[in-house]
Order: structure tokens, then C-alpha cells, then sequence
């Protein structure tokens, strides 16, 4: 186990990012459970305990674009069948800081592991915790590398009222770390702009090789 990936995730929080060189860094998983690629700007980082000398082979072997080569598809196939694991979509990474006082909307922390937003996410996270608003509900975790990561969840008929926004700007307020990460599928642009509009700011992209 390594605890690179989570030196570079923190430095990124700051806005220091890994070389803009072109070039694939290669490390150890931080734990069992979180695999994956992070892509920042022309510089990608792969977190697995499979042989690195196999990985910069089919990296090399995927694409001659080094910039894109470990977000093709291609290479994130050939590494979940080599890992046996199995990954849902690449995603927008973005990061808040932390905020003081209480959280601009009324939340009450609940218990409902029954719940399938709170369900999905004790599959990736540790330390789960759920508030519950008039419309929606936030979650937060320790997901990739022990970060701090947000989640939320508004009511059909309570959107576009911006209530999203105000649930992601509560987890600001609610974690108990320096910063919160969230992710969001590029092609949900409503959850993007509601990210963004809560202060999220966007520091690269990311696949998980999800186990089980």
C-alpha cells in the first residue's frame, strides 16, 4: 500500500498538480478497495498493484497519444480484465474548501442505509454520513485514499430551485477535513453547473477499477 495518491490529491486541493510533461506515474493502490486512473493536465496517475512494467507496456501499446493514452478505453479494458474488476464511468473531479459555520440549508443527520444514493455510496466510501433537507439529501465519505467525498440527491419536484447547489455548498460546512471532492459524469451537466455554482472547482478526471 502507498500513500501517494493521496499526497497528490492533496496537493491538488492547493492547486499544485503533478507535471504537465506528457508523461503516466505509476504507484501502489492506497488500500484493497480504490484502484483507478487520475488524470490531471498532461499528466496521468495509475493507482493499482498490478505490475507496472505491464502497465506502461499497454500503455504504450494502446496509443501513441501519450497525453490520452491512459484514459482510452482501450487501456481502462485491458486493465479492469487484468485487475478482474469492473469500472461504471470517467468522471469530472472537482474539489471545495472547507467553510465555516453552519450550512445555508435546515439538515437533520439521519440513518437509512436502505436508501439507494446511501446504499451505492458505503460501497466506495468509509464513515458514511447522511443529512436529510426539505427535498433532498447530502452524504458524505472517506472515498479514494481516505479523501472526503460529497454526494447529494434532490427530489424530483423540488428542482430548479436550487436546492443541489445549496445541499453541495452545506457539505462545505459539514466535513470535518480541509476539503471535499466530488465527482460528477461529464454528460450531467446539471450536476456539473451545480457543483461549479457551489464552488467546485474541476482539477482533472477519473476512473475507478471498481471490485465485485
Amino acid at each position: 500500500m502507498s500513500d501517494e495518491v493521496a499526497r497528490v490529491l492533496a496537493a491538488a486541493a492547493q492547486g499544485v498538480f503533478p507535471p504537465a510533461d506528457g508523461t503516466v506515474t505509476v504507484v501502489a493502490q492506497p488500500n484493497e478497495r480504490d484502484a483507478g486512473v487520475l488524470a490531471f493536465t498532461a499528466h496521468s496517475v495509475v493507482f493499482t498493484d498490478e505490475d507496472p512494467d505491464w502497465v506502461r507496456a499497454e500503455l504504450a501499446a494502446t496509443s501513441s497519444d501519450a497525453l490520452a493514452a491512459a484514459m482510452n478505453p482501450v487501456f481502462l479494458a485491458r486493465m479492469t480484465a487484468r485487475c478482474g474488476r469492473h469500472m461504471n464511468t470517467i468522471d469530472l473531479l472537482t474539489v471545495a474548501d472547507a467553510l465555516p459555520g453552519p450550512p445555508p440549508v435546515a439538515l437533520r443527520e439521519i440513518d437509512d442505509p436502505e436508501h439507494p444514493r446511501v446504499a451505492r455510496a458505503v460501497k466506495f466510501r468509509d464513515g458514511v454520513r447522511v443529512w436529510a433537507a426539505d427535498g433532498g439529501m447530502v452524504v458524505l465519505g472517506r472515498g479514494v485514499a481516505g479523501r472526503w467525498e460529497a454526494a447529494v440527491e434532490v427530489d424530483e419536484d423540488a428542482r430548479g430551485r436550487g436546492l443541489g447547489r445549496d445541499l453541495a455548498v452545506a457539505a462545505r460546512h459539514l466535513v470535518p477535513g480541509p476539503a471535499v471532492w466530488a465527482q460528477q459524469s461529464p454528460g450531467n451537466a446539471r450536476s456539473v453547473r451545480t457543483f461549479q455554482a457551489a464552488g467546485y472547482r474541476p482539477v482533472g478526471s477519473e476512473a475507478l477499477f471498481i471490485a465485485g
